[in-house]
């Protein structure tokens, strides 16, 4: 069996722990590998050799930050295959998916190389009399971040490029499902000539998290997950003294007009929510409809979602591979079931879905959700997996208020030909990214990713300018030199300008 090591200071160690967990081939339903699980002094040795590292790391100039930065960025680029399948290997999303995975990474990346013209403070002549103030803005120290299964490499990439390029060091604690990604991710960090420490990679279990948490020499946590996980992380880091940004669950919603291009619309659906079987915390997983377009809304998804392409991810011909775990398998089949003992119409079910040769496969079919309400379980939680819900309302206020009422903020669309009622959800709703026509809308790496609401914990969203900003503080300088000759005479009131 395979055993998927810690990165440490350069290179692979199991550090002092016995124990280890599974990571499964989904598609298979087979154990692939084992990782190593860390212990608390495991990760004490982790922080101490970054926290090393920090001293010459953060005073390296932004010239060589940057050369570095390019030099990673082309290094992925040229790895972005073997990534993606070691990616679908692990999660078990389709190669194709994964490879736009790592392409959108990669463009975080190649945002950091500016790293010289981000980092730029402000001057202010002249302030005084012979008194002049600047500011720039400093490194922390010791970074961790800790990301989930569903982007293994995407969502380190919303953190770890920033903060080494603001002169931070870092400590990625993935997701123990599927790990392999980030040994390659810090195997091209030190071809890139990044020294060794700046970069390192735990694994681990709640252990593992609760040990960086805890840790003095932790500056700064990322983390992105459930929104329970989300508030635990930022209440135990904050307590003691940590900056963090917590991203947590979601429950995003695509409101369709009666104007909506119907054909389009139900396109987009259906690929936001069956695509990376719908593990993605954007993906749209419940479908308001407006109106009229209640029935064709339904009657076009249910077509086309029967027609999704299910298999392994490393088939060129599937659209859509296994979730990840058997544990998440039986999760999703379970609240598709609650629905239906509430009251909802299944119109198509994706319970005991078989890939033919793949029986054992951790697969789950495209399932569409007709008449669900606000107070149905596979309404109100967050399901994770392939399942779109259709909740029906009769005006656009009405599901603007739907949208609101909702717990989480992370993202929302709306499928409309009407510029009006565009604007007015886009003003109207409680939502920190909106599509307009546009299901997935992610932001580019130039500006940055968050929610409202049970979606975010803490004041900073990730990567762009935001990311910028969290991994670095502000220092501001009033610098005055004066002649020999006419000292300044000194004054025991407040100071003014003069």
């Amino acid at each position: 069996m395979r055993t998927i090591e810690h990165w440490i200071c350069g290179k692979s160690t199991s550090g002092e722990s016995t124990r280890r967990g599974p990571v499964w081939n989904p598609a298979a339903g087979e154990q692939q590998a084992e990782v190593v699980l860390a212990t608390s002094r495991d990760v004490d040795d982790t922080v101490r050799t970054a926290r090393a590292a920090f001293e010459e790391w953060s005073q390296a100039s932004l010239s060589k930050r940057a050369s570095v930065l390019f030099a990673f960025r082309e290094l992925v680029n040229a790895h972005l295959d073997e990534l993606a399948e070691i990616v679908s290997d692990e999660h078990g999303k389709v190669v194709s998916d994964a490879r736009g995975e790592v392409q959108r990474g990669l463009e975080v990346v190649e945002f950091c190389c500016g790293i010289p013209s981000l980092l730029k403070g402000d001057y202010s002549d002249q302030v005084s009399t012979g008194i002049d103030v600047y500011s720039f803005r400093e490194p922390l120290g010791v970074c961790a971040g800790i990301t989930p299964f569903n982007f293994p490499v995407m969502v380190p990439m919303w953190m770890h490029p920033v903060a080494i390029a603001c002169g931070n060091t870092f400590v990625l604690k993935p997701s123990e499902r599927d790990p392999s990604a980030s040994t390659l991710v810090a195997e091209l960090w030190r071809e890139a000539g990044l020294p060794d420490g700046v970069f390192n990679v735990v694994h681990g279990d709640k252990e593992a998290v609760d040990a960086l948490l805890d840790h003095p020499d932790v500056a700064a946590v990322s983390f992105v997950g459930s929104t329970p996980i989300a508030k635990y992380i930022h209440e135990r880091a904050t307590s003691t003294g940590k900056r963090v940004q917590a991203l947590g669950g979601a429950k995003n919603h695509a409101i369709v007009l009666p104007d909506a291009d119907l054909d389009f619309a139900s396109d987009h659906l259906v690929a936001a929510a069956f695509g990376s079987a719908g593990e993605r915390c954007m993906a749209i997983s419940a479908a308001v409809t407006v109106g009229a377009a209640g029935d064709a809304v339904v009657d076009a998804v249910s077509e086309k979602a029967a027609k999704v392409k299910v298999g392994p991810g490393r088939d060129p011909a599937s659209e859509m591979g296994p979730v990840v775990t058997p544990q998440a398998r039986d999760r999703i089949v379970g609240l598709i079931g609650s629905g239906e003992e509430q009251g909802a119409r299944i119109t198509v079910d994706g319970r005991g879905f078989v890939v033919p040769g793949h029986e054992q496969g951790f697969f789950v079919g495209p399932t569409v959700v007709d008449r669900v309400t606000a107070e149905m379980d596979v309404y109100r939680e967050e399901i994770f997996g392939p399942v779109l819900s259709v909740v029906r309302t009769e005006t656009v206020d009405e599901a603007i208020r739907l949208v609101n009422a909702n717990p989480y903020g992370n993202g929302t669309a709306i499928f409309t030909s009407s510029g009006e009622a565009a604007r007015r959800f886009q003003r109207g709703v409680n939502v920190g990214m909106i599509g307009v026509n546009v299901p997935i809308p992610v932001p580019m790496a130039y500006y940055s990713f968050g929610g409202w609401k049970d979606s975010l914990f803490g004041d900073k969203h990730i990567h762009g300018p935001e990311g910028v900003s969290f991994y670095t503080r502000g220092k501001v300088v009033t610098s005055r030199w004066p002649h020999v000759e006419h000292p300044v005479d000194a004054s025991y009131h407040f100071p003014t300008h003069d």
